[in-house]
Order: C-alpha cells, then sequence, then structure tokens
C-alpha cells in the first residue's frame, strides 16, 4: 500500500454489508429510490441529504467497482484526482480529497489552529470546525449573521486579522442563506496573507440566485484561500463519503501531512467519477429542489410563518417561538427534522425530500401548529 493519496475504510465495511445482503437478489440492494417513509420508517427531514439518491452512472461505477474491492484505491484515488484538477484548472497537487468535506474541515483545524491559534466563523453556522478546534486546543470567536442572515464580512475581518482560520460556508447551514460573491470576493482580498480562508461550498450546485458565486477561480491568486465541496448533497453521495478542496500547493502538503490512509474507498472514488460527468443529474436535482421547496414555502407560509430566503436543500421556518414542541410533535408523527439551533431558537430546520414526503410533511406541521399554538 502507497502512503496517503487523499482517498473510508469505515465507508467501505458500510456498503461491502450491503453487497453481501444484494447478492442474493443479483444487484437490486442497489437500484436508487426514494430514502425514508417507506415500510413504516420515519420521514428523515433533519441531516439535508438528497432524498433521490447518485446517479444511475455512479451505481453502475459501483457495480464495476466491486472487481478491485480487493485492492487499495492509489490508482483511482489519483485518477479522480486528476479529473477534479482539470474541471477547476489547478495540477494535481492543489487538489486533497476527504471522506466527505467534513474530513476536510478536521484537517484545516488541526493544520491551522491549536493552542495560541484562533478560528473565526459566524454564528450560527456549521459546527464541525469549531468542534475540531476545540479539541485541538484553539480559540473560536464566532461572529453572529447580520440582519439579512449573511455572514457579518467587516465584523468578521477584524477578527481575521488576528485570526489563524476564517471559515465561511456559503450557502450557509444552518440558515440556506447565501452570503453575496462581491463582498465575498472583497474580504478574501482584505483578509491578511497569512490567515488561511476556507469556504465551504456544500450547497454550490442548489444555488439559483445571481448574487451567488463559487471562490474557486480566486484560488491561483489567494494561496491563503482554501475552496472545499462535497458530493453529499446534489450527487446524493452522503452514504458514500467523498469530497475535497483546492487551494496553494503549500497550503494541500501541510493539511495532507494529517491524512490517514485512503480514508476513500475504491468505491467511493469510482462513483465520484461517474458523477462528476453527470451534468444532467445535476441539472435534474437542483430543478426537483427547487420546485419542491417552492412548494414547502408556499405551504408553510400560509400557515403563518415565515420563511427564511433559501438557497440550498432546506429551509429555516421562523416559527416565532421556542421550536422545542414543534420538533417533539413532529416527531410522534414520524417526521424527523432539524435540532434546535442555541442561536436561532425559535427557527426551525427542515431538508426537503420527495414531493411525497413534504406532502406528509406540511400536513403533520399543519396539525403540529395548531396543536403547540
Amino acid at each position: 500500500m502507497n502512503p496517503p493519496t487523499s482517498l473510508s475504510r469505515r465507508s467501505f465495511g458500510r456498503l461491502a454489508a450491503g453487497v453481501v445482503a444484494a447478492t442474493a437478489l443479483p444487484w437490486k440492494g442497489l437500484e436508487a429510490g426514494p430514502a425514508g417513509g417507506g415500510g413504516g420508517r420515519p420521514i428523515r427531514l433533519s441531516n439535508n441529504e438528497n432524498p433521490f439518491g447518485p446517479a444511475p452512472a455512479a451505481l453502475e461505477a459501483i457495480r464495476t467497482a466491486f472487481a478491485d474491492a480487493a485492492r487499495y484505491p492509489d490508482d483511482p484515488a489519483g485518477e479522480l484526482l486528476a479529473s477534479i484538477a482539470r474541471m477547476h484548472g489547478v495540477p494535481p497537487e492543489q487538489v486533497l480529497l476527504g471522506a466527505g468535506s467534513g474530513e476536510i474541515l478536521k484537517w484545516a483545524a488541526v493544520t491551522f489552529t491549536g493552542p495560541g491559534r484562533m478560528l473565526v466563523e459566524a454564528e450560527p453556522t456549521f459546527e464541525a470546525l469549531s468542534r475540531h478546534t476545540r479539541l485541538a486546543g484553539g480559540e473560536v470567536t464566532r461572529v453572529p449573521l447580520n440582519p439579512r442572515f449573511e455572514h457579518d464580512l467587516p465584523r468578521m475581518l477584524d477578527a481575521a486579522r488576528r485570526a489563524d482560520l476564517v471559515y465561511i460556508c456559503n450557502p450557509n447551514n444552518p440558515t440556506a442563506t447565501i452570503t453575496p460573491a462581491t463582498s465575498l470576493r472583497e474580504f478574501v482580498a482584505a483578509v491578511p496573507a497569512q490567515t488561511r480562508i476556507l469556504v465551504d461550498e456544500a450547497y454550490h450546485h442548489y444555488v439559483t440566485s445571481p448574487d451567488y458565486g463559487t471562490l474557486m477561480d480566486l484560488v491561483p491568486r489567494h494561496p491563503n484561500l482554501i475552496v472545499a465541496r462535497t458530493f453529499s448533497k446534489i450527487f446524493g453521495m452522503a452514504g458514500l463519503r467523498c469530497g475535497y478542496c483546492v487551494s496553494s500547493q503549500e497550503t494541500i502538503r501541510k493539511m495532507a501531512a494529517h491524512q490517514g490512509w485512503d480514508s476513500v474507498s475504491a468505491l467511493t472514488v469510482a462513483a465520484a467519477r461517474a458523477s462528476l460527468g453527470e451534468e444532467g443529474h445535476v441539472a435534474e436535482h437542483r430543478a426537483r429542489n427547487l420546485s419542491t421547496r417552492s412548494f414547502v414555502r408556499t405551504e408553510v407560509e400560509r400557515l403563518g410563518p415565515a420563511v427564511l430566503p433559501s438557497e440550498a436543500n432546506f429551509v429555516m421556518i421562523d416559527m416565532g417561538r421556542d421550536v422545542m414542541p414543534v420538533i417533539a410533535a413532529l416527531g410522534d408523527r414520524g417526521i424527523q427534522v432539524g435540532r434546535r439551533f442555541a442561536a436561532m431558537p425559535q427557527h426551525l430546520r427542515v431538508t426537503i425530500g420527495t414531493p411525497e414526503e413534504m406532502k406528509s410533511f406540511v400536513q403533520e406541521f399543519a396539525r403540529a401548529v395548531r396543536s403547540d399554538g
């Protein structure tokens, strides 16, 4: 086995267990289909997953990759790296693969934070990076979102001048809102060169707003910029675990030093490579999400609560009161939604599922609101 290639035995083990069950009925266990809600299972609207799953080409790639399951994924991982590098116009040495973008965030924390070093992020935002920073002994400074639920970039810039790492999740989780590209580009240019900036674009493919823009093209001009993406969202691969980041060669080299060996399985690599060419899959799933999300917003606001503008595959509903009774009532009715967020205790986060799931959600949400009110 070669040194780490940026490719999880955890993922491999889980999928392998599924293979054993699937072999009894040739590959039927790998057919795509909506998740949750059937056979008495709860409807899962809590983790911002894509309910439609991977593209057919990705599933076929997994089937083919079973033949190489006895081999470490060194060569396939290198080919995936090269494909991602070509897509973004950078050399492979500027790309790092991980088991979902969550692993990328962990490596950023252990590389650029620690005792006497500081992370700056929004409040609220995705908590993984701050959790890893605290575990590494670093300090976390959280800056509340502005009244438009955007990153408060002027206040974040003040903190960034004495920080080692800045985290921007855009679109932001849990709010599903965006920070405009023009402001973000000015922010990146103003942050000191010694401060790393990690921009998490996990929900990039769902955005339709003209005010949004990826920062991937800024990487060649700003060696301190790290842009992360994931296959977990629009590509429907949350259970397979694959993500990556693009940055300068120096930054990638420093982060790669903390990798384990082969953290992304051969089957996952095959699915990711196949997914990159599926532009039709991306367009179809973006359209499905947009249509269903619009339906949910209309129906929820018809009941009274407001819904924040969403550019992701989930929405934040302003209940105007503590959300815990509604979360509990929905849970009792077999619908799992997002947890209560300390910074926004009156807002309910709901993932966009299939149209059928969201019709069930709207029906049960109406009952929960009436019983809570």
